[in-house]
């Protein structure tokens, strides 16, 4: 008897040190932060498969990209959603780790009645220059176009816009209205015959806009997969290596990149980030001419 019990207590302990952690991650609620987009891309359906697979919970909150980072680098949140990368040599986004996640894509809209269904790179610049201000000039009705923007430069679209598009973080555009977050700005450009932006399309899809094609291609899944479609961008998690909750949190991100967590991104019509090879190929392409670029200079 003795010997039994003596056997036995060595492997209660070591149940105890496995199971009490697991315990203790189900009764964690971790708290994300993070823009519109990749809440609506991804970020919901992924906590609530997780949730329902952990019993870990996570709490989604939005205010955008730059807040999302920010609160995890001041480790007010524990999980950053964004659709940029953190600022390297900025302080309030230093201790951050960036985790790309999927592509989504960015998408031009207008209000569903504007008969306008296609427009080229080339005039979307021109409008965000202040260069073609009449809808008339791009195949609509004779009106003034209305630019809707974000506030600021370094939110994930308005960055990113000005990335690809001018290859100039300062561009400035010649905006009608500027808006805080992307939501108040998709709304309204659904009572705006005039108003024209720019968002990411897992956003655009719930909303009641027209999406335009750009340069002929629409923003398909298999469009955007394959790099057809000229406007894409990674969507990232962040997250602080030193957070309380971090070993939870790298297995969430971790979860994202299972073959569950992969189903879950692409029901919600979004392409899991390794999945997007030709992007991947294309963005090595781009940082190596930039590098050549800043070695010429």
């Amino acid at each position: 008897m003795v010997n039994r019990i003596t056997c036995t207590l060595p492997l209660l302990a070591i149940l105890s040190l496995v199971i009490q952690p697991l315990l203790a991650a189900e009764s964690v609620t971790l708290r994300w932060v993070g823009c519109g987009i990749s809440k609506k891309a991804y970020m919901s359906s992924l906590a609530k498969a997780y949730t329902a697979k952990t019993g870990v919970k996570i709490d989604i909150q939005g205010g955008g990209a730059t807040r999302g980072i920010r609160e995890v680098a001041t480790q007010t949140a524990d999980i950053g959603g964004s659709c940029r990368r953190h600022m390297w040599g900025v302080k309030e986004e230093k201790g951050v780790t960036m985790i790309p996640v999927a592509w989504d894509a960015l998408v031009v809209i207008v209000n569903p009645d504007n008969p306008v269904d296609n427009i080229s790179i080339e005039d979307l610049r021109k409008i965000y220059l202040g260069e073609i201000s009449n809808w008339k000039e791009v195949g609509g009705a004779d009106r003034p176009i209305k630019l809707f923007a974000r506030e600021g430069k370094i939110s994930g679209v308005g960055r990113t816009t000005r990335k690809l598009l001018f290859d100039n973080y300062d561009q400035e555009f010649a905006a009608s209205r500027l808006f805080p977050s992307s939501g108040p700005l998709e709304q309204e450009i659904e009572v705006d015959a005039s108003a024209i932006s720019i968002t990411g399309v897992s956003s655009a899809r719930k909303r009641k806009v027209k999406i335009l094609d750009l340069n002929d291609k629409s923003p398909s899944y298999e469009n955007v997969k394959t790099g057809n479609y000229l406007l894409y961008r990674p969507l990232y998690l962040a997250y602080n290596a030193k957070s309380p909750h971090a070993e939870i949190v790298k297995d969430f991100i971790k979860y994202t990149d299972s073959p569950e967590g992969r189903n879950v991104i692409r029901a919600n019509g979004t392409v899991p980030y390794l999945e997007g090879l030709n992007l991947l190929k294309k963005k090595l392409q781009e940082s190596r001419q930039a590098q050549r670029d800043n070695g010429l200079r």
